[in-house]
């Protein structure tokens, strides 16, 4: 019995603090985080930056889901991004000294799905409906839109992730 996988996380249950509405949205982070950090457990930090076929890098994925993460739960706080923020955006793809390795560009990922928790477990499901801006262009979505957006996107890098990261693991 102790040797069985896990159901998904959202065959476990609710999460504490958080609102129903809002459970999907932890699910969908809980579980990419679960999966990429299983899988680049032990991934070759030498291949972090290769793009078979011209597809995004592991490492590339790594910087978005982080970045994009923190951008989008900045506009459902409706506020505008900060300068470090666009700044990170413009370096998402490029190899950083900061962030040289899988364990550093996967420890920065990790605290932000933990940030983005946390942002979560203090929402106010009253204000779900609310409109949102995103972006210069003050494009309208809702704060719901936006949270919905950022489980969504995180799962659909986490598949990318996961196939190129598997692919180039083969190749070695």
């Amino acid at each position: 019995m102790q040797n069985q996988p896990k159901p998904e996380v959202w065959l476990r249950g609710p999460l504490p603090e958080i609102s129903d509405y809002l459970q999907p949205v932890a699910h969908a982070l809980l579980q990419a985080q679960e999966e990429i950090n299983a899988q680049l457990r032990n991934f070759p930090g030498t291949l972090l930056w290769e793009r078979p076929a011209h597809v995004a890098s592991v490492g590339f994925h790594l910087q978005h889901l982080t970045g994009v993460l923190d951008r989008l739960f900045t506009y459902a706080r409706a506020e505008s991004l900060s300068e470090n923020q666009l700044a990170y955006l413009k370096s998402e793809g490029k190899p950083s000294s900061a962030e040289s390795d899988v364990s550093e560009l996967l420890e920065t990922f990790n605290k932000q799905i933990m940030i983005a928790l946390m942002q979560l477990k203090h929402t106010d499901k009253e204000t779900l409906t609310q409109i949102r801006y995103v972006g210069r262009a003050m494009l309208p979505s809702t704060h719901l839109g936006l949270l919905f957006h950022a489980a969504e996107h995180t799962q659909r890098h986490t598949g990318q992730l996961l196939v190129t990261a598997r692919i180039l693991e083969q190749s070695i």
